[in-house]
């Protein structure tokens, strides 16, 4: 390198380039700076060997990578000169720089020492960068620059004296400064500006966005200096108004001590053992500090009076309150998996939710609970599923029915300002098990009200809410609490929650069981369980395996297990009863025997059965097809009859159907019409029948429109006299075009074709990938056909195919000869 002209205005040559990181240099500024990384160093080394001690000093834009590249680098710097250099004491390779600024350029491009840049043999590599100098104009008068000189530094005085340590000598320096862009660059250097304002100073040309900048800057945090300065004067005279109030209360408690009787005793005891409670508890300093200040209010009241009552009471809530203690939960993989299983058959879904939590919460130390909601019919073990996951995770466990709350401060509370007031149901229960991180279930959530007196699902949107519930406000107390740390499962048997709170909560469907399951928890659970609470003995009954499948198809129809568990429980009954009528109430060993329930003798213990299982037994018949319904209770087979009369072409639909059902039979009697050709019943046809469709049950509100296919498909055979297969079943929406369309709760309803003994079952087609959550042993026992048109339905539920009427005429555009379309 050759010496550099300072003066030149045009492209020089490359100089050494050292890349900073959290510090911008501007022109006419001295700093020291300390310089470790290898290629700053070697850059350093050369510039004070070669080029008149000139280095370029540009800013990184990520301050934390370690690498320098021009990626990272910003386009403009400065020309800086090497005052001096010396090694640092702690670090050998660490040297202490001391810099001067001289002029700001605009960086070119960036190389690395090299083949294409060499510097000889025994030169360690360093970054060297071609530049142009880049002069700010002042296009500003001698009486106007003065003016903004005079401004500028008397607003970085008031800043320097308000948060600057020598600010008199800072502000003496800039009092001395003439050149209007040395001033700038110095107040810029030494104010709390963030990195890329400051390099957007360099950078700018505009020396009026400069000014603006800064004044802006100074004059914020002037205006800022002095609401703190108000602030600390509000606080100072409210500490010395406290003092005063602590004296005056001190003196008031030994006036009060000096005139008490004998018979205000024991209320002082009372407020001694409260006092006691109240320094011993470990309280949140915010919810001390509104105790403490209850607590002084309750000892200048008379003790008979009814306000020291209410204060007493309020106090002693905040106490029981938890506010930070906890139980330890349990992180134990394998003890929870265990626990589940003993407790519960199935459920894969929701146990696998319960452990992908407790192996999260292994390894982060705190963890929000997460909110879960349970759906599924009754009896599928919902509620009994919370208790077993407390046990497993450690928890207490607190169960609050939420079944007909109407009442909005059932959960938050009432205010203090009523007679009678008491915190919420949520505030009771963590004081009842007096940990902040149990195990709450709130059962049958899609059972609440709302009327006059509140909205009870609106106030849960706070308290199942994991970025909210950390300071969730009970109306009671009116103080934060940290509901964070608690594990919330919802129930409910059905979706039919407001959106907002069901958005709030992780939803796990809990479908029916299947035949073979039930008969797997009769096994385990329920018969083992009935023989214990009905006093009968090992060795005393067995229900072979054969008699439970009947008991599940002839005397129960269910999703859940209650009515199974019902049966066998009066199995057991029976058996007691005759046992004791014969033996008495403490029957002799040997007069113990084996009573063994089979298919042969069930019915003496239950009846007649009560349901008819299998319904792929009977014949084919027309108008009469199966439909699969989803319910509240699980899925349902639902049955559908049609049949055609002479008449006048009316058409009625009877069986407690809703205003959907309604549409949807209208919307499948048209679908037939429009496929009147194709099916061979003709337009007279038609005007001469009348058909009536009807859903038995009646007593049993219907609604929804996935029995689209299944009511065109009746109506079609009533129509063209063809019968149906009897063994077959079917769920979808029909649309005007014939198209099927998806539909909901497929697992629930091939569940219900299982039970039914239904051996086909026609899906829509975009149900298809629902299949991947259907048991595999559900699967096995039906024939699942997804189709896309109702032409593809008729084509397998029909027992023969109807024969097309050809078309008499042949339609023909007449457009040309300006006349309408003829037939």
């Amino acid at each position: 390198f050759m010496s550099q002209d300072t003066t030149e205005t045009s492209r020089i040559l490359p100089l050494p380039l050292l890349s900073l990181r959290d510090v911008v240099v501007y022109p006419h500024m001295q700093i020291a700076l300390f310089v470790g990384r290898e290629l700053s160093v070697n850059a350093i080394s050369w510039a004070q060997n070669q080029t008149d001690d000139r280095i370029l000093v540009v800013a990184q834009k990520d301050s934390l990578s370690e690498d320098i590249s021009e990626d990272n680098l910003y386009k403009y710097g400065t020309v800086c000169r090497i005052i001096s250099t010396m090694p640092h004491d702690s670090d050998d390779n660490c040297i202490k720089v001391l810099i001067e600024g001289e002029y700001r350029v605009e960086i070119d491009n960036i190389e690395l020492t090299g083949d294409d840049i060499p510097f000889g043999d025994d030169v360690n590599e360093f970054l060297v960068a071609d530049y142009t100098r880049a002069d700010v104009d002042v296009p500003l008068d001698d009486n106007q620059r003065k003016n903004t000189v005079d401004a500028l530094v008397n607003l970085f005085a008031n800043y320097a004296d308000a948060r600057l340590r020598n600010s008199r000598e800072l502000t003496r320096v800039a009092e001395r400064m003439d050149d209007l862009l040395e001033l700038m660059y110095f107040i810029a250097t030494r104010v709390g500006m963030d990195m890329e304002a400051k390099q957007q100073l360099l950078e700018t040309d505009d020396l009026a966005h400069h000014i603006n900048v800064l004044t802006e800057y100074l004059a914020k945090k002037s205006a800022e200096q002095s609401i703190e300065q108000e602030l600390n004067d509000a606080v100072r005279r409210q500490m010395e108004n406290n003092q005063r109030e602590y004296f005056l209360n001190e003196k008031m408690k030994a006036i009060k001590n000096e005139l008490t009787d004998l018979d205000d005793f024991d209320a002082d005891d009372d407020l001694g053992e409260l006092e006691q409670r109240l320094e011993e508890a470990d309280l949140p300093e915010d919810v001390r500090k509104k105790a403490e200040q209850e607590f002084k209010k309750l000892t200048l009241m008379p003790p008979a009076s009814s306000e020291s009552s209410v204060v007493r009471n309020y106090i002693e809530w905040i106490l029981d309150t938890p506010w930070k203690t906890a139980t330890k939960v349990s992180i134990k993989l394998d003890k929870a998996q265990t626990v589940l299983d003993e407790d519960h058959y199935g459920l894969k879904d929701v146990k696998d939710r319960i452990l992908e939590y407790l192996a999260v919460q292994s390894r982060v130390k705190k963890l929000k609970g997460p909110i879960l909601c349970l759906v599924g019919p009754p009896g599928v073990g919902k509620t009994s599923l919370g208790e077993s996951i407390a046990r497993a995770t450690g928890r207490k466990f607190v169960r609050m029915a939420l079944g007909g709350v109407r009442d909005e401060a059932e959960i938050r509370g009432h205010r203090r300002t009523y007679i009678g007031a008491m915190p919420g149901k949520i505030v009771q229960s963590l004081a009842k098990v007096e940990v902040n991180n149990p195990l709450f279930l709130l059962d049958e959530i899609d059972k609440m009200a709302q009327d006059f007196r509140g909205d009870p699902a609106s106030a849960l949107l706070e308290v199942l809410d994991p970025s909210q519930n950390d300071k969730f406000n009970d109306h009671y107390l009116d103080l934060d609490l940290d509901l964070s740390q608690v594990m919330f499962i919802c129930t409910a048997n059905s979706m039919d929650i407001p959106p907002a709170l069901l958005d709030r909560m992780e939803v796990i469907r809990l479908p029916g069981y299947t035949e073979d399951e039930k008969v797997s928890i009769a096994e385990n659970y329920l018969v083992p369980k009935a023989i214990k609470q009905n006093g009968l003995k090992d060795g005393e009954i067995e229900i072979v395996p054969e008699a439970l499948h009947s008991i599940v198809r002839r005397y129960t129809r269910e999703a859940g297990v209650r009515n199974l568990e019902r049966e066998v429980n009066k199995i057991c009954r029976k058996l007691v009863r005759e046992s004791v009528e014969t033996h008495g109430v403490r029957p002799k060993k040997k007069d113990i025997t084996l009573t063994k329930v089979s298919d042969k003798n069930l019915s003496d213990y239950l009846g007649v059965y009560q349901y008819d299982y299998g319904l792929a037994e009977e014949k084919p018949e027309v108008g009469r097809v199966t439909g699969l319904a989803w319910t509240s209770v699980g899925g349902e087979l639902l049955e559908i009859e049609a049949v055609t009369m002479p008449g006048k072409g009316e058409f009625v639909y009877t069986g407690s159907l809703g205003d959907v059902m309604k549409e949807s039979i209208r919307a499948a009697m048209s679908v037939v019409r429009a496929r009147g050709e194709l099916i061979g019943v003709d337009y007279d046809t038609f005007k001469t029948t009348d058909v009536h469709v009807h859903i038995p049950e009646g007593a049993t509100p219907k609604d929804g429109p996935s029995a689209g296919i299944a009511l065109t498909t009746a109506l079609v055979s009533a129509m063209t006299g063809i019968a149906i297969r009897p063994d077959i079943a079917m769920t979808g929406e029909v649309t005007l075009r014939g198209n099927v369309l998806r539909i909901g709760g497929l697992k629930e309803k091939l569940l219900a074709a299982h039970r039914g003994g239904i051996k086909h079952v026609l899906i829509p087609d975009s149900n298809e990938r629902d299949l991947v959550d259907i048991p595999d042993h559900v699967k096995e026992g039906l024939t699942i056909q997804p189709v896309k048109t109702i032409d593809e339905v008729l084509q397998v539920a029909l027992v023969s195919q109807p024969k097309p009427i050809k078309p008499a005429k042949v339609r023909v555009d007449a457009t040309k000869s300006g006349k309408g379309l003829k037939s």
